[in-house]
């Protein structure tokens, strides 16, 4: 199917470095997708805690490879490939998939940072890639959403210096600056809901202090030109098979299975505290 979006919508990506896409999934679809990360044995075994300069912790679980699951067919559907492929102006391939749970009262903050601050060191030459975030919950101001940078995908790749040994971030000193001319957008979500933004998008969330939990779906796509120029872990291009719109609901509840989707067990940051591209690599 071609692009979800319209026009204008697309125009506005493009100025933003945001978009929102209403009801991308349907309350069926949703409640599958949830069903799934609660209860998928392979969510769970690779579950990590990504701790904040508070230490309050987000669990997150990531997995490079879209395969038959219920969530890889979300993330091969026409209706989310082909709108990414709109977006970034040619075919694209699946590059990682995350499930961030926030739980309440102890869910942790996410420092400001641009994907491409950690995916250039994945060996992206260009910042040709973005992320959906799909609401798994409702996700608002209270339970810690995903607050964006407007404009800021513009302003090219940043500095990014180490918060912990689990997290990287813009470098404050420049975020003062980018802040005052900037807008931040509050990415309020229903269930379904979903904000695609750039790969050079500004981005951060609050920690959740809120007796409500907040699980988010995100899946993240590079131009297929845009192939990484090292081999190093296994975020390199492999042919992306898209499939029709209903295959989440025939696939129903359906677990990840054989390790087609190829799940991390340690979270990938890269060190950029010695100024060189070593990495500490997922694997």
């Amino acid at each position: 199917m071609p692009s979800v979006l319209s026009p204008e919508q697309i125009q506005r990506y493009h100025q933003d470095g945001l978009v929102f896409v209403r009801s991308l999934f349907d309350p069926a679809e949703v409640a599958l997708l949830r069903t799934a990360m609660e209860q998928d044995p392979a969510i769970a075994a690779h579950s990590l805690l990504r701790a904040d300069a508070d230490g309050l912790g987000t669990r997150i679980s990531l997995w490079n490879r879209a395969g038959d699951s219920v969530y890889g067919l979300a993330a091969r559907s026409r209706r989310v490939v082909d709108t990414a492929e709109a977006l970034i102006g040619e075919p694209v391939y699946h590059f990682q998939s995350k499930l961030t749970a926030k739980a309440p009262h102890v869910g942790g903050a996410w420092e400001w940072h641009q994907d491409y601050g950690y995916w250039y060191h994945n060996g992206c030459l260009r910042p040709d890639m973005l992320s959906y975030m799909i609401a798994l919950d409702r996700s608002d101001r209270d339970n810690g959403c995903l607050q964006i940078v407007r404009g800021s995908h513009k302003l090219g790749r940043i500095d990014h210096v180490p918060f912990s040994d689990k997290q990287n971030g813009a470098d404050p000193a420049r975020m003062e600056h980018i802040l005052k001319h900037h807008d931040i957008v509050h990415c309020e979500l229903d269930p379904g809901d979903a904000v695609i933004f750039h790969a050079n998008t500004l981005h951060r969330s609050a920690q959740n202090l809120s007796d409500r939990r907040r699980w988010t779906f995100l899946a993240c796509y590079n131009a297929v030109s845009n192939d990484t120029v090292n081999r190093d872990d296994d975020r390199y291009y492999v042919p992306l098979e898209k499939v029709d719109d209903d295959a989440v609901l025939k696939a129903g509840l359906k677990f990840a299975s054989g390790g087609t989707e190829h799940f991390t067990s340690t979270a990938y940051v890269p060190d950029v505290g010695s100024g060189t591209p070593d990495v500490k690599q997922a694997s």
